[in-house]
């Protein structure tokens, strides 16, 4: 999707781990480790792909595959800078009233998507409705 919309669409992530999810903290911040060296999006993406065997070795595994520098990487994904962020977004959450994941936001207003094809079909109301002449066929 972000290669369909990337002139045109910011698609951001903010992490809410869950509590009843184990893994949820630590993913969260090993993607963001993986940011660091340019890989968020890889790495959220395997993520992704093995939900249903995330653990700690799992998160290892990725990271080597994706080739990060592992000693860098074992360093951010403790950090206190990552902790912040991590922790800045769950507050931000609840604020606005998350409480499960995934949640979306276009322009500020949380949207629920039954599928893709209406989350595709929300973010084209949005596009066209805030750049009329982008989709205008005359």
């Amino acid at each position: 999707m972000s290669d369909k919309y990337k002139d045109s669409l910011k698609i951001v992530v903010k992490h809410f781990p869950l509590d009843n999810h184990k893994f949820a903290r630590i993913a969260a911040q090993a993607s963001l480790a993986a940011h660091k060296q340019g890989k968020f999006w890889e790495f959220h993406t395997k993520l992704l792909e093995n939900y249903d065997s995330i653990n700690d070795g799992k998160i290892e595994e990725i990271a080597m595959e994706l080739k990060l520098d592992m000693d860098q990487f074992n360093i951010d994904i403790i950090s206190p800078d990552i902790q912040r962020i991590i922790d800045r977004d769950i507050q931000n959450g609840k604020e606005i009233g998350v409480g499960g994941t995934p949640t979306m936001f276009i322009n500020g207003k949380r949207i629920n998507p039954r599928n893709f094809d209406d989350f595709t079909k929300k973010i084209e109301f949005e596009l066209k409705k805030n750049n009329p002449g982008l989709y205008n066929t005359k």
